[in-house]
């Protein structure tokens, strides 16, 4: 992640080009992770956890460093962050009652959409893309943070009573 931005920050040439490309190699290689243990039953509660922690964590700040390039809108992207810690707030206090909330459906599409707004807005700072496609990318990303994020507040009080991994 932090070669990622770096490679937005340091001015080369095609400088935002490269961390685009980075950056879709490490969600790329990340799903593929994800799919490889999941085929050959190799998850963990700690890995149910820790993958879409750092996958917030990748997306996210790539989203703040193209704020800070004038790609994106700051509420936009604040109204990311603020879901994002609003439904960790909820997995944490899963993990206080020994429940792991796993990543769901919903939860999932929302990281990919986020992923390509990101990588969407890296092209639009490479000047390779259109700003405007960027922008709708993070306009539908938007609505599916805060879908799936209602979508968990609905689940949770279920999924807490019955103390299951979801």
């Amino acid at each position: 992640m932090p070669v990622v931005l770096l490679l937005f920050e340091w001015d080369f040439p095609h400088h935002d080009l490269w961390a685009t490309v980075l950056f879709g190699a490490a969600m790329a290689t990340d799903w593929l992770d994800g799919r490889l243990a999941r085929s050959s039953g190799r998850t963990s509660p700690l890995g149910s956890l820790l993958d879409p922690i750092a996958d917030k964590v990748l997306v996210l700040a790539v989203l703040i460093v193209l704020v800070d390039r004038g790609v994106f809108p700051g509420w936009m992207v604040a109204a990311i962050v603020a879901r994002e810690f609003l439904v960790s707030g909820l997995r944490l206090a899963a993990i206080e009652r020994g429940i792991v909330l796993g990543a769901r459906d919903l939860g999932k599409l929302k990281t990919w959409s986020q992923a390509l707004a990101a990588a969407a807005g890296g092209l639009a700072a490479a000047e390779v893309w259109r700003t405007e496609v960027a922008w709708w990318a993070l306009v539908v990303a938007l609505l599916l943070t805060w879908v799936s994020g209602l979508d968990y507040a609905r689940a949770a009080p279920r999924l807490l009573r019955r103390g299951a991994v979801a």
